[in-house]
């Protein structure tokens, strides 16, 4: 499932695009937009905006209520399998496909000395090279995508 976000969900976009999934969002996009790219690529609107939803041809757009990213997650989890998401998730700054990186001393100088000695495991953009590894946060977000899903399971 493809999608295209508009301004007002961006931070949906941004997890959504660290579970895998394909979101097409920057941060000045416009409503006309949003409607020419989820047209011309065949996306799925994302969006808080009432008045988007009013214009006839969408593909199924999903109106998000919450202003919450995990409440935006709960919202829409009976409209997109998490579980089908790019098992190793996309850049949440460019959207790019990420990839393991084999060779840990490729990543030498592009990670902080600390990050580079404590970790072991790195994926890189392949779109604008950022450089991602499992610290802190990304354990936090996992452990809160558990969560969810297992709300998902128990409803």
């Amino acid at each position: 499932m493809k999608f295209v976000a508009d301004a007002m969900v961006g931070r949906l976009a941004k997890w959504l695009r660290l579970l895998g999934f394909d979101v097409f969002y920057y941060p000045e996009i416009d409503d006309k937009q949003v409607l020419k790219i989820a047209r011309e690529q065949d996306r799925t609107i994302l969006t808080r905006d009432t008045g988007l939803l009013k214009h006839r041809g969408l593909k199924d757009p999903i109106f998000i209520r919450s202003d919450k990213v995990l409440c935006q997650l709960i919202e829409i989890k009976d409209r997109v399998n998490f579980l089908n998401a790019d098992p190793v998730g996309r850049c949440a700054l460019c959207n790019g496909k990420l990839s393991r990186v084999t060779r840990k001393e490729d990543v030498r100088t592009l990670v902080p000395d600390f990050v580079y000695h404590n970790f072991q495991d790195f994926t890189r953009c392949g779109g604008c090279g950022k450089i991602y590894w499992e610290g802190s946060h990304y354990r936090k977000f996992k452990e809160q995508v558990r969560e969810l899903l297992k709300r998902e399971h128990e409803d």
